[in-house]
């Protein structure tokens, strides 16, 4: 045996031995899979609740109920082109359905066509980023685009004059204070309470421009006192500074005078306390703050107190919001300042503020054409 052969074999023996061990492992591999459960994919329905739990985490309520809503309407379209979502693989949803689901919302109002298609929208990018399903992105925009109907502009419909002089009643207290007769002591209070409440809710709605759910979620350590602001986080999420009247700061005082015992005995920090509180009976003693139910069902009752059945259910929670940028329209003419106090994301939303009502042009008409005239019709 040569040298060379005598180092040679030691070393090709021991790839023959490292070859054997891969060729084992291998096969070890494959029997491995063979024996291993197919994975199962996911259903439609699967992925879907599965986007709603992320939208739900990331956004705010009301959106996610809006996205769940639209998905809803989606899923029952996939049932009637049998494409159940409850047993439907994933991977069996196209682009396709997303344009034929146009066709199924035509029986919808425009604004609700235009929700539910972005609703869908986000469902296929999300499966494009978790590579569920490889979707064309552009494309989803393209059809959006050039498939769904644009809604028309409405203008906002609500009776300003009588807003006036709702605000103008309220103002003292005495028109929304009535005691009751034979009530026992802690209702008689309540009752008072709820009177000053009330005064202070509506007129902050009317001056500041809040959204009813702002109002009953703010607290009374949210409140700057001396500049007569406070900071939210408003819709999407954004902080904003809004700003109170003088009169809307001294409602709310005087609302929380009233209060004063009954938050001096909470047990609490008097900054952790709402700043517009329950008063019934499922409240007691207790400092709860207000829902929004709540807040829609004060404005319903003194609307109904104050103006008559007629007018209930014409002014609501946000018709005080149309009233506040209206406002502000009509005494600086500034459209980017409105936009900036509504906290209006899109100029667009405040430029329907800007429209006239009948009785301004029968007034400007008047004035300009008639006001002076010989040839006025004697009545």
């Amino acid at each position: 045996m040569t040298t060379m052969t005598f180092f040679l074999f030691p070393l090709m023996l021991s790839i023959s031995i490292i070859i054997v061990n891969i060729d084992k492992t291998k096969e070890n591999h494959i029997m491995r899979a063979m024996d291993a459960p197919e994975k199962k994919s996911p259903t439609i329905s699967d992925v879907i609740s599965e986007y709603l739990r992320m939208v739900e985490r990331a956004r705010s309520k009301p959106t996610m109920l809006a996205y769940k809503n639209g998905l809803l309407v989606f899923s029952d379209f996939l049932n009637k082109k049998s494409l159940k979502p409850d047993v439907t693989p994933i991977e069996n949803l196209t682009e396709e359905m997303f344009k034929k689901f146009f066709e199924h919302l035509t029986s919808y109002a425009p604004t609700t066509e235009q929700l539910y298609l972005q609703a869908v929208k986000g469902f296929y990018l999300y499966l494009d980023s978790e590579e569920y399903v490889r979707i064309n992105q552009s494309r989803l925009s393209v059809l959006i685009q050039q498939r769904s109907r644009r809604p028309g502009k409405r203008l906002p419909q609500f009776p300003a004059s009588d807003i006036d002089v709702l605000l103008k009643k309220i103002y003292d207290i005495q028109n929304l204070w009535v005691p009751p007769a034979d009530a026992e002591a802690d209702e008689a209070i309540n009752v008072k309470l709820r009177a000053y409440r009330d005064r202070a809710f509506l007129i902050t709605l009317a001056d500041t421009g809040f959204r009813v759910h702002e109002a009953c979620n703010l607290r009374r350590g949210d409140m700057d006192w001396n500049e007569g602001q406070t900071i939210i986080i408003g819709k999407g999420n954004k902080q904003a500074v809004v700003r109170f009247t003088a009169r809307s700061m001294q409602a709310i005082k005087d609302y929380l005078a009233q209060r004063a015992e009954l938050d001096g005995n909470s047990g609490r920090q008097l900054s952790s306390l709402p700043l517009f509180a329950r008063h019934d009976k499922g409240a007691g003693k207790k400092v709860k703050p207000m829902t929004t139910t709540t807040g829609r069902n004060i404005v319903k009752e003194r609307v109904q107190q104050i103006l008559g059945d007629e007018l209930v259910g014409k002014i609501t929670p946000h018709s005080f919001r149309h009233y506040f940028v209206t406002s502000v329209l009509r005494g600086t003419g500034n459209l980017a300042l409105a936009q900036k106090l509504a906290r209006h994301e899109n100029i667009q939303v405040t430029e329907r503020y800007t429209h006239l009502t009948n009785e301004e042009l029968d007034k400007a008409y008047y004035d300009v054409f008639e006001k002076d005239t010989k040839w006025k019709t004697e009545s």
